[in-house]
């Protein structure tokens, strides 16, 4: 057992220097198929326009001059491993972007597939034999090439007139293809002729104003992602059009007709509706099936990369060209299309056109529901002015749909992590940690912290933690060591952590940036990483380096040596976890006193630098917290001048402590709350109203001024309202309350909710309790 042992150690062995090399972030699904060299064979790529394109089995073996392959072998070895060669093949007379292409994409094959094999040059007429080798018969040229160029080429474009009808849909517009004639036209429609690089939009005397902007802006649209904003556009407005908009539909001698546009199509014309098919690949034989569209809705996400779709409106067929699409089905597809097209009558102003992805038309996209739709809103008028032609707004706006994610309220609130579970994260942590600098901010600039300050941070300063961590490098099992130091496979990572107190500047901040950080960079280079925290909302991690020992004192460090003493009170908190405990200096108020909680009241003497300190123990506080702010007095206050006395609830005595704390007062005897708190963002930072649950570790600075905050201590639901919220979010987080409240009826029968309402610096103490350390709000500089 013992040889077995050390036989399976000896066969690991840690990663090469080039092995541990962190790979870029680069997705390659786009441009490679998900089965690219997974199967054994040969694969052969060819480029096109940029990119590679995956050629049939048909084809392996006849090469371009004017073209470049890449080539890709694949194998199994006796371990069921796959094994990969990669070739890059170079036409004689191929140009300059298909050579750089098809050697870049080589390269990017080989990180694809992770492969460990290096990319090798081949060139015409000067192949390797073990190229050769992968061909059953011998390769052949062929003269000229068969893909284009990716670069641009200067030619003509030429553009075919045509002549649209604009229809409202919904937000959107719909764009009919008409016959280009004056006949076409009708006075109750915009209409849209395009010519390429001169664009006419036709206003209707009785069309509505909503439909002319949106067709402007849909001119617009195509002037700009299709004619590179080189198309002029020009409105004509009727009784007065221009001599060649008249000549375009074919009037003699661009004359304006004798009798204005008759009324003759149905104001609510229902456009044909679309049918999508995808082209496939059968037994010998191709495909046609219909793509199901969930709620006869077309939306873009039908169209995958790998396929190939037609699209039939009727007057307009579409072949859409997916990217990762093969060229046969290409080829097929445009075949197809002009079957489907001859299949039924259509008027001959009907067209077939090709669209690439990635290079839709405006017309094409606008088949589509949401993609890149013409604004659904007219902000040329105002809503008094739509209220004047009668419009009912109230009823419009009920049938607006309106985007809302209230999916956080109704998930179970986080359960607090284990004692065991906490402390085992943190020993790890711990492990990890090989060394910590502790700098903080002292005038302009950074100096070492003393040890014995270690975890003790005051809320005017800024600190600075530097710490390196042994990140061990993973074990492989190919190779047997060769003698290799243990120090060698291991690795070094340096996080900084910047602490900057909820009362400090941001001038720490830019003092660090333009010293420390540009030096630490320097130093350590892509191993730095740099995390900006700010007071009591500290993550896990930095936290655990405290072992539970992490105190934040009111003011600045350096005046705190210089003023006279002042009466101290600290509560020990922690929320959600043991890895959040924190003693906060809170305002000396005896109502603040919670059964729950251990406290430090530090009551210094005028006299001289004696003083008495009180550890006040609750009585339904946790044992263990009631041991540490023990061994946290202890530490804090180690003086022979000063007095420790450790009192448990009911023992406190009438002299020094009710006087330190301003007088006996009522306090609570009950923190259920803490079983129940959870606070909620509402926010539409993204778009749309959303709710979302902050950690439980919460604090005073979550609540931002532009947010509405839902807050439930298990009796209480707060609303409370940022200072720069909207009257919609008001609304919206309103009704958003109200339904938290009623299915925690649901859930909770025995725990009935009230809704109550709060401003900004308006909190009770109802309010403030559910927060640790709660102090006067933050105050924007002026």
């Amino acid at each position: 057992m013992l040889f077995l042992y050390t036989s399976e150690l000896g066969n690991c062995r840690p990663k090469r220097w080039d092995e541990a090399l962190e790979k870029p972030p680069v997705d390659y699904s786009e441009i490679f198929e998900d089965m690219a060299g997974q199967v054994p064979g040969l694969t052969i790529w060819e480029i096109e326009n940029f990119y590679p394109n995956r050629i049939v089995d048909a084809a392996h073996g006849k090469f371009y001059e004017a073209d470049c392959y890449i080539v890709l072998k694949t194998s199994m070895d006796e371990n069921q491993s796959l094994n990969w060669e990669i070739y890059f093949w170079i036409g004689e007379k191929a140009p300059l972007d298909k050579r750089a292409c098809s050697a870049i994409h080589a390269v990017n094959l080989r990180n694809y597939l992770g492969a460990q094999c290096r990319t090798i040059r081949e060139e015409q007429g000067d192949e390797s034999e073990e190229f050769l080798a992968l061909f059953e018969t011998p390769i052949t040229y062929i003269e000229g090439g068969r893909t284009s160029s990716g670069f641009y080429t200067v030619e003509d474009m030429n553009f075919e007139t045509r002549l649209y009808r604009v229809h409202p849909t919904g937000p959107s517009i719909h764009l009919e293809p008409v016959a280009v004639t004056t006949d076409s036209l009708d006075p109750n429609f915009v209409f849209i002729l395009d010519t390429g690089m001169k664009i006419f939009v036709w206003n209707g005397k009785k069309a509505k104003n909503t439909l002319k902007s949106k067709a402007r802006l849909m001119c617009e649209k195509i002037n700009k992602n299709e004619r590179k904003n080189k198309a002029e556009i020009i409105s004509e407005a009727t009784g007065s059009e221009s001599k060649e908009f008249w000549t375009i539909l074919g009037a003699p001698e661009g004359e304006k007709p004798e009798e204005p546009p008759k009324e003759h199509v149905d104001v609510n014309f229902t456009p044909v509706t679309p049918r999508l098919y995808q082209v496939q690949l059968g037994m010998g034989y191709l495909e046609l099936p219909q793509v199901e569209v969930p709620h006869g809705k077309l939306v873009n996400t039908l169209l995958n990369s790998k396929h190939v779709y037609i699209l039939d409106c009727y007057l307009d067929v579409f072949v859409w060209i997916g990217k990762k699409s093969t060229r046969l089905v290409n080829a097929a597809a445009v075949k197809l299309s002009e079957e489907l097209f001859n299949m039924i009558d259509r008027p001959e102003y009907a067209r077939v056109a090709r669209v690439r992805e990635g290079t839709e038309s405006q017309i094409f996209k606008a088949k589509f529901i949401g993609w890149d739709e013409v604004i659904a809103v007219d902000f040329t008028r105002t809503a008094a002015s739509v209220r004047k032609t009668g419009a009912d707004l109230t009823q419009w706006a009920r049938k607006q749909e309106t985007k809302a994610d209230l999916y956080a309220l109704f998930m179970p609130r986080q359960p607090p992590m284990p004692a065991a579970e906490a402390m085992q994260l943190a020993d790890e942590w711990n492990e990890d940690l090989e060394a910590m600098e502790a700098l903080v901010l002292d005038g302009k600039k950074f100096v070492k912290l003393p040890q014995e300050e270690m975890g003790t941070f005051y809320s005017q300063d800024c600190y600075v933690f530097l710490c390196r961590y042994w990140m061990p490098m993973p074990d492989e099992v190919d190779e047997p060591t060769s003698g290799l130091a243990d120090d060698d496979a291991d690795d070094f990572q340096w996080v900084c952590y910047f602490w900057q107190g909820r009362d400090a500047s941001n001038m720490g901040w830019l003092t660090f940036t333009f010293t420390l950080q540009k030096k630490f960079k320097a130093l350590f280079g892509d191993k730095l990483e740099v995390v900006r925290t700010y007071q009591q909302q500290e993550n896990m991690k930095f936290l655990a380096h405290f072992k539970r020992k992490f105190i934040v004192k009111r003011g600045s460090r350096r005046k705190s040596k210089e003023e006279k003493p002042q009466v101290e009170f600290y509560q020990m908190r922690s929320n959600g976890s043991a890895l959040y405990t924190r003693l906060v200096q809170i305002q000396p108020d005896a109502s603040l006193l919670n059964s729950a909680f251990c406290y430090i009241l530090n009551v210094p003497f005028e006299q001289d630098d004696s003083g008495i300190v009180y550890v006040w123990i609750g009585s339904k506080s946790d044992p263990d917290e009631a041991r540490l702010i023990q061994e946290i007095a202890e530490e804090m206050f180690n003086s022979p001048w000063v007095t420790l006395q450790v009192l448990s609830e009911g023992e406190e005595p009438d002299n020094f402590f009710w006087v330190g704390l301003g007088g006996k007062k009522p306090y609570e005897k009950d923190a259920t709350f803490m079983e129940y708190t959870r606070l909620f963002r509402c926010s539409n930072e993204k778009g749309y109203f959303s709710v979302s649950e902050k950690c439980s570790d919460f604090c005073q600075d979550d609540l931002a001024d532009d947010d509405i905050m839902i807050l439930d201590n298990g009796e209480q639901v707060f609303l409370w309202l940022g200072a720069n919220c909207s009257e919609v979010e008001i609304k919206l987080a309103y009704k958003s309350a109200q339904v938290y409240i009623q299915h925690l009826r649901a859930k909770q029968p025995d725990k009935p909710r009230k809704l109550f309402l709060t401003l900004k610096s308006k909190e009770s103490r109802r309010f403030t309790k559910c927060f640790h350390g709660w102090g006067a709000h933050k105050r924007p500089p002026e």
